[in-house]
């Protein structure tokens, strides 16, 4: 019987512990990375501006293959709507809501498989001979990813895909062919 209580209290004394310690977290999150790409900065906003474009070096398009895309609204820029839907990569709907100077700003929305709703930013900064891109996701924090958060880094989890989708972005807008075209 006394062992039965003290697996009892076990039980109950873990996932309060857990409960206890996410409680502690922020109440909101930030992930950000940051990379130096040799281009103008309005050369790499055109890649970031287009969602058609982000097919060439968005870590999550190759996520999963067969995920059903769907665009709407402006062709680019602010009013630019991308829509997905796949097995792996979940269901969610962005849309710019700024591409000012050195900025853009998205709306990202989360339906599947867990519903979010965060902010993403470009920031475009001239850098020398290049310009210093920082991709950035920020948002709420709720209980439940809180209590994620005490089993997943999120900054790291998150951070090896900016990193890795900002390497893609540099080879994208360093290429030749990235380059606009000489006018005589």
């Amino acid at each position: 019987m006394r062992k039965r209580t003290i697996a009892a209290l076990v039980i109950v004394a873990i996932p309060a512990a857990v409960a206890a310690y996410a409680a502690t977290k922020p109440d909101t999150f930030r992930v950000e990375r940051s990379t130096t790409i040799q281009a103008p900065p309005e050369a790499i906003a055109a890649h970031i501006t287009d969602f058609h474009r982000w097919e060439a070096w968005s870590p999550y398009e190759k996520l999963d293959p067969a995920m059903k895309k769907s665009y709407s609204g402006a062709e680019q820029g602010p009013g630019a709507i991308y829509a997905w839907e796949g097995s792996k990569a979940g269901t969610g709907r962005m849309e710019i809501r700024d591409a000012s100077s050195g900025l853009v700003r998205i709306q990202l929305d989360f339906s599947k498989p867990f519903e979010a709703h965060n902010t993403a930013e470009f920031t475009l900064q001239p850098e020398g001979d290049g310009t210093r891109v920082t991709w950035a996701m920020h948002g709420p924090n709720p209980f439940m990813s809180k209590v994620i958060g005490v089993f997943m880094d999120m900054d790291e989890l998150l951070g090896k895909d900016f990193a890795s989708g900002l390497a893609n972005l540099k080879a994208v807008a360093e290429a030749p062919s990235a380059a606009p075209a000489a006018t005589s």
